[in-house]
């Protein structure tokens, strides 16, 4: 577990020493597929490690459909972070898609080793700049690119959800539906050929 510990909080001001303390701070989760992490109206409490399996983030659209907002995968860290930090109702819901194995931090323990190692709020400020980067880039993604591209981005990023996921939660994502998205996978396959 190390290994896991060591690349999530991968930042040049934590020592070996800072990261065990880190670890020490999580506890080990086994849950089956479809259990709900977070449910939309909840206050976060906790965020995860994903140490094996998937999660989605969905939310519920005007007519009650859901859209997926977010795919986690192996290593990633599995959070709704307005609902954690700001201490506010989730808008979204974070559920397994298939079995996994979580290690959860706890808010109250966050808090303390933020305030108490000086390495992991420089690790927080770095985390925050990138996820926002992140986000950023998929939001002018879904206006700038087609797709077809969007679709084979997140086949490169991330094949496990291409494999695993339903069409119809991928389609969400991508902002199609899912007779485009079959269209599309359809296109790809003929291209291969």
């Amino acid at each position: 577990m190390t290994t896991l510990f060591a690349s999530t909080y991968r930042h040049p001001l934590l020592t070996g020493e800072d990261i065990e303390k880190i670890a020490s701070a999580h506890s080990r989760h086994k849950m089956g597929k479809g259990q709900v992490l977070l449910k939309e109206g909840q206050t976060a409490n906790e965020y995860y490690i994903l140490e094996s399996g998937l999660v989605r983030a969905y939310v519920l659209d005007y007519e009650g459909n859901e859209i997926t907002t977010e795919f986690f995968t192996e290593g990633e860290i599995v959070i709704v972070p307005t609902s954690l930090f700001q201490r506010i109702p989730s808008s979204e819901t974070l559920v397994t898609l298939t079995d996994a194995v979580l290690w959860r931090m706890g808010f109250e323990e966050f808090q303390m080793l933020f305030h108490g190692i000086p390495g992991m709020s420089e690790w927080g400020r770095s985390w925050f700049a990138t996820q926002l980067f992140s986000m950023k880039q998929r939001s002018l993604d879904m206006i700038t690119q087609t797709a077809t591209h969007r679709y084979l981005k997140l086949m490169k990023e991330k094949p496990q959800i291409v494999r695993y996921v339903p069409l119809k939660q991928i389609a969400s994502y991508l902002g199609i539906t899912s007779s485009s998205l079959s269209r599309i996978r359809k296109e790809i396959a003929h291209e291969v050929d």
